[in-house]
């Protein structure tokens, strides 16, 4: 099966739905005290989710419609994305901290996955009210508000002293972290905004050189990387596998080039 322009359209329109239906009327709209802000967050999440989800059954009835919302009550739902006809991987609302803080960076994200491959991914700003869009093949642009579309590369490479990035550190274990908490600070400066939608927005558009993630749920980042891929970058997991859609762990590297890779693969990890 192959995603059209039509189809990947349709898709687009339906977060920006989800997001001005239940997201959006939610957002800095929240009560007292923190336990309100992460019950509305919760609400968006939850929402959203549940939308999308039903407008996918009713346009792909046959396909499995993947949200992290959904595996959080049932994780076996991840059993069968490697071998699905047709999958769709949802992230509601990605940077729920952020989104739950008042913080205006958070996204909508959608990744499609045909026989184990992402064939598409859509990351929705509902803040900025435009589309991160890629598709297999095709490259990756932004489309605008207004309907014009930006094509979308990622940044030159350049020594790791020269680059921006960011490196989940806190997420790893000793000794890991505080080796790459040590050597992130060879790059030239650092960015961490809690949230994966807005993070491959800046490296797919050229603004930063790479992220270091160690946890692979597939909502974070099935949308991303391949639209990161189609905006000419690089990614793999930390060992130098490929990463695939049914991957939940070992780590992911993402640069704008394999020469990239390798450098920050090494430096990073140094002693």
């Amino acid at each position: 099966m192959t995603f059209d322009d039509e189809a990947i359209d349709w898709l687009a329109d339906l977060l920006a739905d989800a997001a001005r239906i239940e997201i959006m009327p939610r957002f800095r709209r929240l009560g007292e005290g923190d336990i309100r802000q992460k019950t509305s967050a919760a609400e968006a999440d939850v929402n959203a989710e549940r939308l999308i989800t039903a407008r996918l059954r009713e346009r792909y009835p046959d396909a499995l419609v993947i949200g992290e919302e959904a595996c959080e009550d049932n994780p076996a739902l991840l059993a069968g994305l490697g071998e699905a006809a047709l999958a769709f991987v949802i992230d509601p609302v990605d940077g729920t901290f952020n989104f739950a803080s008042g913080v205006p960076l958070f996204g909508v994200m959608l990744g499609v996955v045909v026989k184990g491959e992402t064939v598409a991914g859509i990351i929705h700003d509902p803040v900025g009210k435009d589309w991160l869009i890629g598709a297999r093949g095709a490259g990756s642009h932004i489309r605008h508000a207004h309907g014009a579309l930006e094509k979308v590369r990622v940044a030159a490479p350049v020594a790791i002293s020269q680059m921006t990035g960011a490196v989940s550190w806190q997420y790893l274990k000793e000794p890991e972290r505080s080796r790459l908490a040590r050597n992130q600070t060879k790059a030239l400066s650092q960015f961490g905004y809690r949230c994966a939608a807005h993070e491959y927005r800046l490296l797919a558009s050229g603004h930063a050189h790479f992220v270091v993630y160690n946890k692979l749920m597939p909502w974070d980042h099935l949308a991303g990387v391949l639209i990161h891929q189609e905006a000419g970058g690089y990614a793999a997991r930390i060992d130098g596998s490929a990463y695939l859609p049914s991957h939940v762990g070992g780590g992911l590297l993402v640069a704008p080039d394999r020469n990239s890779w390798d450098e920050l693969r090494r430096e990073l990890w140094a002693d």
